[in-house]
């Protein structure tokens, strides 16, 4: 290194402590990046690759951005999945003789993003860390942008399943494992492949269980962590102690934000497994992957971006306790009659800032100036808030205007010391209102005369010289000159001193003007340097209130959220359901949220539904497809949750008896990361249904056992249905759709089996769907006229009959082949009868069948019954005979 020049002696021992982080490296007016950070930015960020002398006989590859536009080439790093530490200059360099001293003052992750232009507004940023022991898993997740902060436990013989689906509902940006965890640990091994969060390993000895107890202890302050209700949750401990260890380390600021653990179970909400979500579309769509099209689009009219991250993390997690959900419900009831108080609140909270994440920045250090303006906004509105929703009837409602506080002394102190119009910068001054201080008040009045100054100079100089272009001009690196054009050299006064040649003039300075130079400049740095004190002083005075200010920002989310689900209810006319502990279903005019609001050109067809664990505990559904079954089954399902979440549902009517679980199996595709088939996955998801579901389930299955042979997915949709039906396996109450029409039989095998089918009205070889769930089985598939209506070429849809035809001959006949392409076999009169599917349930009669069925075995004796054999023998050798 010692051929290394100084300040790239500097840079690479920096760059040792942060080997796995592209250094930004802060050099001026510029962030520069050497040698393969260079080459990395210069790639990724579509740079100039340059070259900086970096030794005697060395030249550094080099990269680098403005420092003031750094935000948005950190956010596309940051987004393909890299470290960026910033490294900034801790000395003025005007003041300072030799080398800079620069440190790293914070490392940028995916889950330690604060920046606003790099975070989606509408939807949490969460880091989570996750600890392993024989019996549990510990896993914590926190938002350091809003500073909340859970952790939970997750044990049983099923935790690596149940941790996968808290993940999946989380969607951390960012996983941090112990490093002997992420190197050798089977589940490490399937997150990296599977997660879309960037895997981090990290310090194994943060994960120590008295090294995490301290760091939290520390952190907040206490002498256990009884209060926070994890003290005897040791993997919790471990994964929450770590995720604070991490922060520290990375963020290198207090934390003071982070001011709360809550301690969770997973039992306390509706579990979700990874597969319910993505098939219900829940706060983004499976094709896209986007926000349009899920339930969330349908119902977020949320008029700040606290409450549509509230809204979200509703849905991700519904109640199963009916007093809460009634409490929610009460609240949305409440709002959605009371059109004008719901139009005021929604009104007022359209005029809030996201608090949670301005109170990040703040106690970051990283707030500016209109940053507190918009934290004063959002609090001045709070006691108008406050006033609407103390006459409210809802406990909830009260509740969150208690919890709503105004913080008057804040407000007061914003309004008083910051202007009205500050500058996005907080470093070059005009930051402070006048009367504020009394010594700004004097810098700036010295500074405001010393321009006052300047300005009758100008003149004077002018006027004296006799050169009427003569101007007086300032920059950062000369300060104050005078500038005279080469046309005017000769008319320069003695006493002018050459301070610059440019191109076509000349610039000058005079023992007057350097004098005053000196007072102006002093005064507007001392000037500049006091209101950022000052600032930063008001900035940690707002910072202090963390826990209030967090109080009233999670009251105006809430409030924000209940006002959205209430508008949701008027705009689409839906009904409040009645909750219960019982185990029934009873929607009226039941409706798909989502579908309902994107048809065009026909209106949406609302259906009933009866379940319950006795008479209509399985619902079995046949019909063709495109007709509506898969929309019937998840619409049920949508509207158990949302009715779980405290929203009111679209239907005319709604009972319904809390579940503890949805689960469904829709839709097919292949897992081709894990090496599995479509029938694995299915396969895969339908056993943790087994495995999981409880009496207090809802169970969704659309057409399971497709991905095998007919026989083969027939035994098992039969198998399935009858493991979830009989005895004290389950007993969920289950959705099943299928095409296996044989299994409608079950009604009559199986108690507390229904057929219901979806209408559909013939009109020649032409069918229409009536998109209306009716009592009864289906006879038909209708694939062929499906087939039609999808595109296929007339050829193959006249082929596709002709095949059909015969298979249905030959059930009737015994075993043949379908005729040849282009054969034109002739039906008969008697022929032309309704197709019917291959029968499972029921064999083809046959004599040798016939005669061993009928025969009574136990009155014949040992010659008898080898007598019968011989004969039994002989008839099926002359039928093999016969088909030869």
């Amino acid at each position: 290194m010692a051929d290394w020049t100084p300040m790239m002696q500097q840079y690479l021992k920096i760059k040792k402590d942060y080997p796995d982080a592209i250094l930004f490296y802060r050099l001026g007016d510029f962030y520069e990046m050497f040698f393969e950070d260079a080459a990395i930015a210069s790639r990724e960020l579509e740079l100039t690759l340059t070259g900086r002398q970096a030794g005697k006989d060395d030249r550094a590859p080099m990269a680098g951005i403005p420092y003031h536009a750094a935000a948005s080439y950190i956010g596309k790093l940051i987004g393909k999945g890299y470290k960026v530490a910033i490294c900034e200059q801790m000395e003025d360099p005007k003041k300072t003789k030799g080398m800079v001293k620069r440190e790293v003052i914070r490392v940028i992750t995916p889950g330690t993003v604060v920046d606003p232009g790099m975070l989606e507004e509408k939807r949490n940023n969460y880091l989570a860390a996750l600890a392993g022991s024989a019996d549990a898993f510990g896993l914590a997740i926190i938002d350091v942008t809003t500073g909340e902060f859970w952790v939970t436990e997750i044990t049983g013989d099923d935790r690596k399943e149940k941790l996968l689906d808290e993940l999946a509902r989380f969607q951390p940006a960012e996983i941090i494992l112990p490093e002997d965890m992420y190197r050798d640990d089977p589940l490490a091994t399937k997150l990296r492949s599977q997660a879309a969060a960037k895997m981090v390993p990290y310090h194994t000895w943060a994960f120590g269980l008295s090294s995490a107890r301290r760091t939290l202890m520390d952190h907040f302050h206490t002498v256990s962590l009884a209060g926070y209700g994890c003290a005897d949750l040791p993997a919790a401990v471990r994964a929450a102690g770590a995720t604070l260890a991490y922060l520290q380390e990375t963020q290198k600021v207090s934390l003071k934000h982070i001011s709360q653990l809550t301690t969770y179970t997973t039992g306390a909400y509706m579990l979700l497994d990874r597969a319910t979500r993505r098939n219900l579309e829940l706060t983004c769509t499976l094709r896209e992957g986007g926000k349009n099209g899920s339930l969330l689009w349908v119902l977020d009219y949320t008029r700040t971006a606290m409450g549509g991250r509230r809204l979200r993390s509703w849905l991700e997690q519904p109640l199963v306790r009916p007093e809460q959900i009634r409490e929610r419900l009460d609240a949305v009831d409440e709002l959605q009659r009371e059109t004008f108080l719901r139009g005021d609140l929604r009104e007022l909270c359209g005029k809030t800032y996201d608090l949670e994440r301005l109170l990040g920045r703040i106690t970051y250090g990283t707030a500016n100036a209109r940053d507190l303006l918009a934290c004063r906004q959002t609090l001045s509105i709070v006691p108008q808030l406050q006033g609407l929703l103390q006459g409210g009837q809802a406990a909830l409602l009260r509740k969150l205007a208690q919890e709503l506080d105004p913080l008057p002394e804040i407000t007061q102190l914003i309004a008083t010391a910051i202007v009205d119009e500050p500058p996005f910068g907080i470093r070059e001054g005009n930051l402070i209102k006048a009367g504020f201080n009394p010594e700004v008040d004097k810098y700036r009045e010295a500074a405001a005369g010393g321009k006052e100054w300047i300005a009758a100079f100008e003149t004077r100089e002018r006027e004296k010289s006799g050169i009427k272009s003569l101007k007086v001009g300032f920059n950062r690196v000369f300060g104050y000159y005078i500038t005279v054009t080469n046309s005017n050299r000769t008319l320069v006064p003695d006493n002018y001193i050459r301070k610059q040649t440019l191109a076509n003039a000349e610039r000058y300075t005079t023992e007057e003007l350097q004098e005053y130079e000196s007072l102006i400049l002093g005064a507007e740095e001392k000037l500049v340097a006091l209101e950022y004190e000052l600032f930063d002083q008001v900035r940690q005075s707002v910072a202090e209130q963390t826990e209030r200010i967090q109080m009233t920002a999670r009251s105006l989310a809430a409030l924000d959220a209940l006002c959205s689900l209430a508008e949701a209810a008027v705009q689409n006319n839906y009904c409040r359901p009645a909750l219960h502990d019982g185990d029934t279903i009873k929607i009226t005019g039941g409706r798909h949220p989502v579908v309902e609001k994107v048809l065009t050109g026909e209106n949406f067809v609302p259906n009933d539904t009866l379940l319950d664990n006795n008479d209509n505990a399985v619902v079995l559904i046949t019909g063709p497809n495109m007709a509506g079954k898969s929309t019937y089954m998840r619409q049920i399902a949508l509207i158990v949750l949302m009715a779980q979440v405290g929203s009111f549902v679209p239907a005319e009517a709604a009972e319904i008896g809390v579940v503890d679980r949805i689960f469904t199996r829709v839709g097919a595709y292949d897992d081709l990361a894990m090496g599995q088939s479509t029938f694995m996955v299915e396969m895969t998801e339908v056993a943790n249904i087994l495995h999981h579901a409880t009496p207090r389930s809802l169970i969704v299955l659309d057409e399971i056992g497709r991905g095998t042979s007919t026989y083969d997915g027939m035994s098992i949709a039969r198998a399935v249905v009858e493991y979830i039906r009989i005895g004290e396996r389950i007993g969920a109450k289950t959705l099943f759709a299928t095409h296996y029409h044989e299994l409608t039989d079950l009604e009559t095998i199986l108690p507390g089996t229904v057929n219901y089918s979806v209408a559909v009205r013939e009109k020649g070889e032409e069918i229409v769907f009536l998109r209306k769930i009716i009592r009864g089985g289906a006879d038909r598939s209708y694939g062929i006229q499906v087939a039609r209506l999808a595109g296929l070429p007339p050829a193959v849809v006249a082929r596709a009959k002709e095949i059909l035809f015969s298979l249905e001959r030959r059930n009737e006949r015994g075993p043949s082949q379908p005729p040849p392409a282009g054969s034109r076999e002739k039906r008969s009169a008697k022929s032309d009868v309704v197709p019917t599917q291959l029968s499972f349930l029921t064999a083809p009669s046959h004599p040798v069948l016939d005669k061993l069925v009928t025969a009574d075995l136990d009155a014949m004796s040992p010659r008898e019954s080898m007598n019968l054999l011989y004969e039994l023998q002989k008839m099926a050798r002359e039928e093999e005979g016969g088909n030869g």
